[in-house]
């Protein structure tokens, strides 16, 4: 259950967050402080912190990317991105033989995204996780963005150097 929930009245491209047991999910239009957000998830338990940050890059299939641009359905991206923490934490099971049960094998999650425009060398995205063991810590964090990519409601819009506003194009967020 959430334990803090913040989502502006309007539902789309707003900013959001949502903390739960699982961890701590943010939809923003602030650019995302990596150190603070990996911050947020140590823990004296904790002998890994696994991290990804997607950043806009400069090239898409030969094309420059000027930036990107991302909108959400923010009210149910959210809910989503959470329901993503809880599936991570529970999938991902302790790999040492010598693993306390009491403990879990994620400690702590983040999960933020970026909404609006990103420009080229940005963090988009930031998932943090920690654990007793980098192995867990790693398979969740890679967990976590796989299932943002196909799950959560939020897309992005490439804008390419010398083409159109107008042309700007719509990408899916699953790899092909």
């Amino acid at each position: 259950m959430p334990s803090a929930i913040s989502i502006s009245s309007s539902a789309s491209s707003t900013p959001a967050e949502l903390t739960t047991s699982d961890g701590t999910c943010v939809l923003t239009y602030d650019s995302l402080d990596t150190v603070s957000i990996i911050d947020s998830v140590r823990s004296d338990e904790a002998g890994a912190t696994a991290v990804f940050i997607g950043t806009t890059r400069n090239s898409f299939k030969g094309k420059k990317v000027t930036r990107l641009e991302y909108q959400a359905y923010s009210k149910l991206a959210i809910k989503t991105m959470a329901g993503i923490l809880h599936s991570a934490r529970s999938s991902v099971s302790s790999s040492q033989p010598e693993h306390n049960p009491s403990v879990s094998p994620i400690l702590r999650c983040a999960l933020y995204h970026r909404l609006g425009t990103v420009p080229v060398g940005q963090p988009s995205i930031v998932i943090a996780v920690s654990s007793p063991h980098r192995k867990e810590a790693f398979k969740a964090c890679e967990f976590i963005l796989e299932e943002v990519k196909l799950k959560a409601q939020i897309w992005k819009k490439e804008y390419y150097e010398g083409e159109r506003e107008e042309d700007a194009e719509w990408k899916a967020n699953c790899d092909p």
